[in-house]
């Protein structure tokens, strides 16, 4: 090598008038999703769009001047250009459906949405997993949609790590720093053009942020950057990295992320009526936003039902130590100012945060769900683990009736459904097939497609997912040291020829509960399995453990020494740094996708979910949205065993369950081809697969489920707090102030004598009692529920009836009667219960308080 120092230069070429426009299709992130913009950028030099990541950004300061000129100058290439650009023209003007129109208005309403991360495509690194991916297809959904609506979440500098896997199977992690001005971002500006810049104050100093501003279709994500100059070297680092830091660093984060949020949205002039927080780490706006109006004279508690009114929070966390809790004496310590600007004590504050999981701690949950109305978990086994998990917040109401309901996610389809099946679904179908994501009953089509051509879409999306998985195994291998003769047996299965051998992925967080080695718990069955000659098995595993997560990262470690002990070689693939471009090729390219979470710790899960639209098989345990997207027809579940079965009882059972099912029906099926040389039985299933997922769990379905179920009763909710300068806010509080110190000395009697038998048609009467101990008889709801018990001897309810307030007794308490029809015949049951009602509420039972007769 020559001495002295290398120096380089970037030398930016000049785009041709007539490609201008490429810029900005460049710096809107519709790339991500749309193929055909994609396509203009990689068809002009494949291996410089590969260099720069699939960054269209990147790839227009890099690329040759000739090759720019080359394309201007190609009449087919500009053909192109045009369609791609007219049709992104035609996107930008796409007008919300009359649906949606129905639910909001588009000119007055605007959804604010916060995440902690987004995953919209692997050339923005500001994701870690499931959750960022989540975030991204929401927004990418609500653009196709035409919703208004604004997202705001933080840029990091350094992202999540990128992993390395050594030679020892030790998982090394990377940070490296992202240049902004290689991304599509631009600083955010207001009104006036000017670059948007806000701050927050912790004791002693002020952090300053930049707020800059990436274009997603028709919406604007808006992403928080203490990366400053003006800040010292400490709070610069703050948003470093996504996840990264102490407990110090994490808390600035939320604070930066919730208040930051709330005013970097001001700053810009924008106005929400919907504010929602994507899980907790954003809670923190809920105090931003009752702080503006404890300033601008209402009282706190006042201030509280108006923001909560018009709040929607969303959990992800189906474990109660998932949750996000700092120690009293931080948050002590950094809100020691800000309190004063609430109008409340220390007191106060923390009890906001208050929850059974750990009394010296302040939960970023219980907060978000105190400082909203709507609240939701992400499928419906998770939906009732929150409420479960939750119940605190409305203590003496039952979890399947607290405010918790649940939307089940989906994936965005344009994102994750491969180019092969766009091009088949054209053909087969016509171009109206993207806008019947929300019509099941168009998806039968999908039997139509002939065998051998739905074969030859599989085969092929199967060799191009080889080809990658190979190339970087070789490379991760060479990397390592390992000698050409080992990788060489260690890849042989596994390149693009391979079509023919069954081959089953499991990619995505090594959190434990994922069990990601579940599959190993019997070698020698494993080994006969993996090795038959006549139907034999690749196990591709890929997938990150937090770098503080040192068991997930002994996962890791087991995986790769089965992949290089010599009994597997071949049949075990462990891939590194597992991110949106390979997940990609893996959910469309393998046969079988592999989910064996521990139930019910799998909130939703949507790798599944990517993978059925696409026509691979599920074979997960029924949690999360398998539960609900299993058919019997459509994939194979395992069944579950809950958290009353030890660990090891549940993992040997499953464990047994799982091979049982590879040995006699999927590898079976498989390999059951007929003279074409593919299995028809196994298309039917992958057909019925397709046909049921598209529609069920895409992101527009999610997003309308959202704008229906949480965003319009939001929006109404909201505008009915804040009507008469908040006349009804205050209402509220005043009123739910007096039912917490009354109810405890609320009682119910029972006056009636209770009827044991009837015949058909008779009535009976109830007559019920309550000292209201201040309150009016207004205040309360008495119900009569009538039901039967089921077999377990638990109580169905099947109808519901209001006793009516008739007057006052002599002794003062409130009676309320009712006169009972029992139309059926047979044992019936009926319960009487008694709790505080408001018409203001935004959920019947949102006091949290019920007395049982």
């Amino acid at each position: 090598m020559m001495p002295g120092t290398l120096y380089s230069v970037e030398v930016q070429p000049e785009i041709p008038q007539s490609l201008q426009r490429l810029e900005e299709l460049a710096n809107n992130m519709i790339y991500s999703w749309d193929r055909q913009i994609r396509g203009l950028f990689f068809r002009m030099d494949r291996e410089l769009w590969e260099q720069t990541g699939h960054n269209p950004k990147l790839f227009l300061r890099r690329i040759e001047q000739r090759k720019l000129e080359e394309a201007a100058e190609d009449p087919a290439y500009m053909q192109d250009y045009a369609k791609v650009v007219s049709t992104y023209d035609a996107y930008l003007k796409t007008k919300p459906s009359k649906v949606v129109r129905k639910l909001l208005d588009p000119q007055a309403d605007l959804i604010a949405y916060s995440c902690a991360e987004f995953g919209l495509h692997e050339s923005v690194p500001i994701y870690s997993g499931g959750l960022g991916i989540l975030a991204g297809d929401h927004c990418k959904a609500a653009s196709d949609l035409g919703l208004p609506f604004a997202a705001i979440g933080m840029l990091y500098r350094q992202g999540y790590f990128t992993q390395q896997i050594d030679s020892h199977g030790n998982q090394v992690a990377q940070y490296n720093p992202s240049r902004f001005q290689d991304l599509p971002l631009q600083p955010a500006r207001d009104a006036e053009g000017n670059s948007v810049r806000v701050s927050i104050q912790v004791p002693g100093r002020t952090i300053d942020l930049q707020v800059w501003v990436a274009r997603v279709g028709h919406n604007n994500l808006y992403l928080l950057d203490s990366d400053l100059a003006s800040n010292a070297d400490e709070d610069r680092r703050i948003t470093y990295q996504l996840y990264g830091g102490d407990a110090t660093n994490r808390l600035l984060q939320e604070m930066i992320l919730g208040i930051g949020g709330v005013r970097a949205k001001r700053a810009l002039g924008l106005q929400p009526t919907v504010w929602h927080m994507n899980e907790g780490h954003a809670a923190f706006q809920v105090l931003e936003r009752c702080r503006e109006m404890v300033q601008s004279g209402l009282d706190f508690a006042t201030a509280l039902e108006a923001v909560a009114g018009n709040t929607v929070f969303t959990t992800h966390t189906p474990v109660p130590a998932g949750h996000d809790i700092f120690d009293h004496r931080l948050i002590e310590y950094y809100f020691s100012e800000y309190i004063g600007e609430l109008g409340i004590d220390m007191e106060h504050f923390l009890s906001l945060g208050a929850s059974p999981v750990n009394s010296h701690g302040f939960n970023m949950t219980a907060l978000a769900l105190r400082g909203s109305r709507f609240h939701n978990g992400v499928s419906r086994i998770h939906g009732h683990v929150a409420s479960e998990m939750e119940r605190y917040i409305w203590p003496q109401i039952e979890p399947e009736e607290n405010p918790v309901r649940y939307v089940t996610n989906g994936v965005h389809v344009p994102t994750f459904l491969a180019n092969e099946w766009m091009n088949m679904f054209d053909l087969q179908f016509g171009g109206g097939w993207r806008t019947e994501l929300l019509n099941p009953g168009f998806w039968s089509k999908i039997q139509d497609i002939p065998f051998h051509s739905f074969w030859s879409v599989r085969q092929s999306l199967k060799a191009k997912m080889l080809e990658t998985v190979h190339e970087r195994s070789v490379e991760q291998n060479r990397r390592n040291g390992i000698s050409e003769s080992q990788i060489r047996r260690l890849t042989r299965y596994i390149k693009p020829r391979k079509t023919d051998i069954l081959t089953i992925g499991f990619a995505r967080r090594f959190a434990t509960y994922k069990r990601a080695t579940l599959i190993f718990s019997d070698r020698a069955r494993l080994s006969r399995l993996l090795n038959d000659p006549e139907c034999p098995v690749v196990l591709i595993f890929a997938g990150k453990a937090h770098p503080s997560d040192h068991p997930g990262q002994e996962f890791i470690r087991q995986i790769h020494h089965f992949a290089h002990d010599p009994e597997f070689e071949g049949r075990i693939v462990l891939l590194e740094d597992y991110d949106m471009a390979l997940a990609r090729k893996l959910v469309t390219g393998v046969d079988v996708w592999l989910n064996n979470p521990a139930y019910p710790l799998e909130a939703s899960g949507t790798s599944g979910q990517k993978a059925g639209l696409n026509g691979v098989l599920n074979l997960s345990v029924l949690d999360g949205w398998w539960d609900e997207g299993y058919n019997g027809k459509n994939g194979w579940a395992i069944t579950p065993h809950g958290p009353q079965f030890s660990p090891d009882f549940r993992d040997r059972e499953e464990a047994n369950e799982l091979m049982d099912m590879l040995e006699n029906d999927v590898v079976p099926l498989y390999y059951a081809r007929d003279g074409h040389g593919f299995s028809v039985d196994w298309i039917e299933m992958s057909k019925n697969a397709m046909e049921s997922l598209i529609p069920a769990f895409n992101a527009q379905r999610m997003v309308m489920d959202y704008l229906r179920d949480f965003y319009n009763p939001a929006i109404r909710h909201g505008r009915q707090l804040w009507n008469n300068e908040f006349e009804h806010a205050r209402a509220l509080a005043t009123w739910k102030r007096q039912v917490r110190e009354c109810w405890p000395h609320v009682s119910v009697e029972r006056l009636d004598e209770p009827a044991e038998s009837l015949f058909r048609d008779d009535t009976f009467a109830v007559r019920v009692a309550v000292n209201l101990a201040g309150l009016a008889p207004e205040d309360v709801t008495v119900d009569c529920l009538v039901g039967t018990l089921d077999r377990d001897g638990q109580f169905e309810r099947h109808s519901c009836f209001q006793l009516v307030h008739s007057g006052a007794l002599e002794d003062g308490r409130a009676l309320y009667e009712l006169t009972v029809n029992l139309a059926e015949s047979g044992k019936q049951c009926y319960k009487l219960r008694v709790y505080p009602y408001h018409p203001e509420l935004g959920q019947r039972f949102e006091a949290g308080a019920m007395i049982w007769l």
